[in-house]
C-alpha cells in the first residue's frame, strides 16, 4: 500500500422511504487523528459510526463528517391548534355581530397562520434502526471516498519525496567526493600561515602533526555515512504500509542535524556550497513530509 496524504473529500447520498440524505467527509493535516461529526437532530447515534469509521481508516488528520437529512413534505401528520383557532374566532366575532364582516369559512380559518401545525411522525425503534443503518452505510461510503482521495494525494507526494531523496543522495555523494580534498587543503593553508608567523621554526614535522589534528576535527565521513543511512531509511519508509508521516518527520530532523554539522566542519568553500544546497533540499523534503499521514 502506498503512502497517503491527509487532505481530501468524499461524498455519498442515500434514500429510504420518505427520507433522503447526503453524507460528506473531508480532512486536512493534523498531528493526530481528530474526528468531528455534524448530523441532524434525532440521529445522535450516527456520531459513533462516523468516529469508528474514521478511526478504522485513518491515523492522522482532522476529519470532519457531516450528514444532511430531509424528509419528504407530507410525510408527517398534521394537527389543528384549537386554541389558536378560538383566538381568531374571538377576534372576528364583534365584527360579525355588528354586520361589518361575514362569518369566517372553515377553509379560510385553516389557512390562517398557526391553525394547522405539522406534526412529525415518530419513528418506531425498528424503523429508526433501519434508517440509521442506511445512513451509516452512506457515511462509510463517504469515508471510503475520502480514503481514496487521500491515497491519490499520497501518490503525488511519493513522486515528490522520492525526487528529493534522490537529490539528497546525489548531494551526499558529491559532498563525499569534495570532502576528500579537505586534508590537503587544510595542510596547505596551515603550512602557509605557520611559515608566515614562525618562519624557519615551522618544521615539516610540526606542520604535519598540526594539520593532521585539524583534519581529524574537520573529518565529515561520519556525518556523510549517517546521511546515506537516513536516505536508505527514508526509502524503506516510503515503501512501507501504514502511516509513516511521524517517522519521516523525525528523519528530516536527523537529516538537518547532519547537514548542519557538515557545514560547520567544512574547510572548503565548495563543500560549504554543497552543504547549503543539501540543507535547502532537506527543507523542501520536510515541507512535503508534513502532508504525509
Amino acid at each position: 500500500m502506498a503512502i497517503s496524504g491527509m487532505t481530501g473529500f468524499g461524498r455519498a447520498e442515500g434514500a429510504l422511504g420518505a427520507w433522503s440524505w447526503a453524507a460528506e467527509a473531508r480532512s486536512v493535516n493534523g498531528r493526530n487523528l481528530e474526528v468531528r461529526f455534524r448530523g441532524p437532530p434525532g440521529f445522535e447515534g450516527l456520531e459513533r459510526a462516523a468516529r469508528e469509521g474514521a478511526q478504522g481508516r485513518f491515523q492522522r488528520g482532522q476529519v470532519t463528517v457531516g450528514l444532511q437529512a430531509r424528509r419528504a413534505e407530507g410525510a408527517g401528520s398534521a394537527r389543528i391548534n384549537l386554541e389558536q383557532l378560538e383566538r381568531y374566532l374571538a377576534a372576528v366575532e364583534p365584527y360579525v355581530e355588528d354586520g361589518r364582516a361575514k362569518k369566517p369559512r372553515i377553509d379560510g380559518l385553516l389557512a390562517l397562520r398557526g391553525v394547522v401545525e405539522a406534526e412529525d411522525a415518530a419513528l418506531d425503534p425498528e424503523a429508526l434502526a433501519e434508517l440509521e443503518a442506511a445512513m451509516a452505510a452512506s457515511i462509510a461510503a463517504a469515508l471510503d471516498g475520502l480514503l481514496a482521495a487521500r491515497r491519490e494525494e499520497g501518490g503525488a507526494l511519493l513522486g515528490l519525496l522520492t525526487g528529493f531523496l534522490e537529490r539528497i543522495a546525489a548531494l551526499t555523494a558529491q559532498a563525499r567526493e569534495t570532502a576528500a580534498g579537505q586534508p590537503a587543503a587544510i595542510k596547505e593553508r596551515f603550512e602557509a600561515r605557520l611559515k608566515e608567523l614562525a618562519g624557519a621554526a615551522a618544521t615539516e614535522e610540526r606542520i604535519v602533526q598540526e594539520a593532521a589534528a585539524m583534519a581529524v576535527k574537520a573529518d565529515v565521513r561520519e556525518e556523510l555515512d549517517r546521511l546515506s543511512g537516513h536516505v536508505d531509511a527514508a526509502r524503506a519508509l516510503l515503501a512501507a504500509d501504514g502511516g509513516v508521516g511521524r517517522r519521516l518527520d523525525f528523519l528530516t530532523q536527523e537529516f538537518m542535524r547532519e547537514a548542519n554539522t557538515l557545514c560547520s566542519k567544512s574547510a572548503l568553500s565548495a563543500l560549504t556550497a554543497v552543504g547549503l544546497e543539501l540543507k535547502a533540499t532537506i527543507e523542501q523534503f520536510r515541507e512535503q513530509v508534513q502532508n504525509v499521514e
